[in-house]
């Protein structure tokens, strides 16, 4: 896999700007809602973020208290409109959790759009000012995105590429992995992620999507034995803050803290590729594993075949699903922006 790399020199030209800019910045303290507390997105970029980085590089102007979502007793999908309602003043969440709220938040991640992080990214990138648009009118201040590890198919039996997907059972985590296995002719079935283990043990499932660390985490690799390097989605979060809070911040302040979140999200992009890659070679045992524990999956690589069934399904079925559900504006967003990155429109 091909990987997104944030070079030491733009961090460092980063970090130098912002302690030249330390000095003239006023006292300011943060409360932040971060995402799940127990993903390494937190753990490793995003908590250690505004807890150290941003009071060091503000020289200890800028202070921030950080806690994930989770651990503040809040489930997801209501962080959003928290946000725009000012409750929180700056948080964290996945786009997917509001789907149901609307269905522009399924734009850049709809299962099988980005097969690889290099798209997935492009897609993102080239979708943010619809998005900045959108919430603007929400009360919300979107300040970037990144992403999870991609979410790929464990499964057993006979799996050789996406054709094999039919007639299978499949557990999937969201309306769009639904409508993904659908069109393939394979059935989507709704199990908790704990419950997965057991499902595939007993077949009660043929195959499960999930990110290839969290499987790896989870054993899924001592009840699976087929790992599909092919990115079903990746999940990207949405980093934001309420707009007044946002507009009463000092313009340095605002300056600061939009150059060092875009190195954030960029540091958490640049993760996601390389726990990815982990996640499949840990899974199948291969020699650049550096967890102590090794599966004995097998890998099974996309063909030429499977590229082109995904762009069919793709075009045919998932992106008009997704039209039929959406404003006529999102989908004037989607074909202006995406659509010349995927190649085809998406039409109502």
């Amino acid at each position: 896999m091909k990987k997104i790399v944030l070079t030491s020199l733009a961090l460092g030209s980063l970090a130098l700007g912002s302690a030249a800019m330390a000095q003239e910045l006023p006292k300011t303290s943060l409360k932040v809602v971060g995402g799940l507390s127990n993903l390494t997105a937190y753990q490793n970029t995003e908590q250690p973020f505004w807890a150290k980085k941003v009071p060091e590089l503000s020289g200890g102007q800028i202070t921030a208290d950080i806690k994930g979502f989770n651990d503040m007793g809040l489930k997801g999908p209501e962080i959003m409109r928290l946000i725009g309602q000012g409750v929180i003043p700056f948080g964290t969440a996945t786009l997917a959790y509001f789907a149901s709220d609307n269905s522009i938040n399924e734009a850049i991640d709809l299962a099988g759009l980005a097969p690889d992080i290099e798209v997935a990214k492009k897609l993102t990138d080239a979708f943010t000012p619809a998005y900045e648009q959108f919430y603007a009118k929400n009360n919300v201040k979107v300040l970037g995105f990144s992403t999870y590890p991609a979410q790929v198919l464990f499964c057993n039996g006979n799996f050789n590429g996406l054709s094999d997907l039919k007639g299978k059972k499949v557990r999937t985590s969201s309306r769009t992995q639904a409508e993904f296995v659908q069109a393939l002719g394979g059935n989507s079935v709704t199990i908790p992620f704990g419950e997965v283990v057991p499902a595939l043990q007993n077949g009660v499932v043929d195959c499960a999507i999930t990110g290839s660390m969290s499987g790896y985490s989870a054993k899924w690799y001592e009840v699976s034995s087929k790992l599909y390097e092919m990115p079903i989605n990746w999940n990207q979060q949405i980093h934001a803050a309420n707009l007044g809070t946002w507009n009463k911040l000092d313009p340095k302040v605002q300056e600061f803290l939009a150059s060092n979140i875009k190195a954030m999200t960029e540091e958490i992009w640049a993760a996601a590729a390389k726990e990815t890659q982990e996640g499949y070679d840990c899974n199948t045992g291969a020699d650049t594993c550096t967890q102590p524990l090794k599966g004995k999956m097998t890998l099974v690589k996309p063909t030429d075949a499977d590229r082109e069934l995904l762009k069919k399904v793709m075009s045919e079925t998932v992106v008009p699903k997704w039209a039929d559900r959406s404003s006529a504006d999102t989908v004037a967003a989607f074909n202006a922006s995406l659509s010349p990155i995927l190649g085809f429109e998406a039409k109502k």
